[in-house]
C-alpha cells in the first residue's frame, strides 16, 4: 500500500491530530513529531491535552502513578478526539497496559540517556557541601544520589523544566542543584544550563565518580496510535527506528517483568555492542539506595523480549521483587 496515497484519502480535508501534554517540552516534542509526518504530505495539528500530573505537585502514587501522566491523552485517542499521541516512554508505566485497540507504531531513534546535574553556582556534585538540598522527582535518582552522596538531602520538585530552573535561580532559594535529564534540556535549547554529565554506568561509592543509571525508555519519544487506523500504523512503521525498538523492548520487558510502580527505584537501559550483540543492564534499588541488585545480559538483537526477561528474572532471584514490595508500604 502507498503510505502517502493511503493518508492522502485518510485525511482528505481534515488534519492529522496530534495529542500531547500541555508543557513547553511536551509541546516542543509534538512539533518535532508533526515535522516527520509533514513528510508525508499531511497537514497536522497539534492537540494540547491537560493531565492530571501537570496539576498535582505531591506524590504521584496518590494520584494512579505514572499513568496520571497520560490517561486523558489515551482516553482521547480511543474516542477517536486525536489521531496519534506524543509520549516520553520514560514516563510511561510498565505495570499498566496501554488502553486495547492502541499500540505504539513508532519509536524515534534514542537521544541522549545521561542525567545531569544542574547547580546554582556551577558546583559540580563531588564539592557540593554537605547538607546541600537537591531537587528531584525521581526516587531513582534519589536512591542513586543516596549510595553516594548521603550527606545530601533531597526533596521532591516536578513541574515544567523551566519552571524548575526558575526555583533553582531563586535568591536565597531552597535548592543547591537539580537532577534533570540531559535530553530535555537539549530539545529546549537549555543544555548551557549543565554544569555536569554523570555518567550511565553503576559505580560504586568508592570509585569516586557518581553514575546515574537512567531510567527504562531514557530519551525516547513514542509515537501511539490505534491499531485500526492502518494508513496511520504503515506511517509510523516508516517512522520507526528498529535498534531503539529492539532496546525498548527488552527494557520494558524488564519492567513489567519486574512489576514496578511509580515508586519503585528501577533502573536500565539496552545497548548494542560493538560485535552486533544486545546488552541489558537493570537494577532496582530501595528507597534509600542502601540495598540494591543489579544484573547485566547479553542476547540477540532479534530477540529482546527474550533478553528482557532473562535480566528480570536474575534480578527477581537475587530479590528484587523484595525491594519492590517494600516501596509499596
Amino acid at each position: 500500500m502507498n503510505v502517502n496515497a493511503a493518508l492522502a484519502g485518510r485525511f482528505a480535508g481534515a488534519p492529522l491530530r496530534i495529542g500531547t501534554r500541555t508543557s513547553v517540552l511536551a509541546m516542543t516534542q509534538a512539533e518535532r513529531v508533526a515535522a516527520l509526518i509533514g513528510g508525508f504530505g499531511v497537514t497536522t495539528e497539534i492537540v494540547p491535552i491537560q493531565v492530571t500530573s501537570d496539576l498535582w505537585s505531591g506524590d504521584l502514587s496518590a494520584i494512579g502513578g505514572k499513568a496520571a501522566f497520560s490517561k486523558q491523552i489515551d482516553r482521547a485517542l480511543t474516542g477517536g478526539e486525536i489521531d496519534v499521541a506524543v509520549h516520553c516512554v520514560k514516563d510511561v508505566p510498565g505495570d499498566v497496559p496501554l488502553p486495547e485497540g492502541t499500540a505504539f507504531g513508532a519509536y524515534l531513534e534514542r537521544e541522549d540517556v545521561h542525567d545531569v546535574i544542574v547547580s546554582r553556582d556551577g558546583t559540580p556534585l563531588a564539592d557540593i557541601p554537605a547538607g546541600s538540598l537537591i531537587g528531584t522527582s525521581s526516587v531513582r535518582r534519589r536512591a542513586q544520589l543516596c549510595i553516594h552522596r548521603p550527606d545530601l538531602r533531597t526533596e521532591r520538585i516536578r513541574g515544567n523544566v523551566d519552571s524548575r530552573l526558575a526555583r533553582l535561580r531563586e535568591q536565597d532559594g531552597p535548592f543547591a542543584a537539580l537532577i534533570l535529564a540531559r535530553a530535555g534540556l537539549q530539545r529546549l535549547g537549555l543544555a548551557g544550563h549543565v554544569t555536569e554529565v554523570l555518567p550511565v554506568e553503576f559505580r560504586t561509592p568508592g570509585e569516586g565518580v557518581v553514575g546515574m543509571v537512567p531510567p527504562v525508555g531514557a530519551g525516547v519519544l513514542g509515537i501511539q496510535a490505534r491499531t485500526a487506523d492502518t494508513p496511520v500504523m504503515l506511517m509510523l512503521d516508516q517512522l520507526n527506528h528498529p535498534a531503539t525498538a529492539g532496546h525498548i523492548l527488552a527494557e520494558r520487558t524488564m519492567l513489567h517483568m519486574l512489576r514496578g510502580h511509580c515508586n519503585s527505584p528501577i533502573a536500565g537501559y539496552a545497548t548494542t555492542t560493538p560485535d552486533g550483540q544486545m546488552s541489558l543492564f537493570g537494577m532496582v534499588f530501595n528507597l534509600d539506595g542502601s540495598q540494591f541488585v543489579r544484573s547485566r545480559a547479553w542476547g540477540d538483537p532479534a530477540d529482546p523480549a527474550t533478553l528482557g526477561s532473562r535480566v528480570a528474572a536474575d534480578l527477581l532471584h537475587q530479590g528484587a521483587g523484595r525491594l519492590i514490595t517494600a516501596t509499596r508500604e
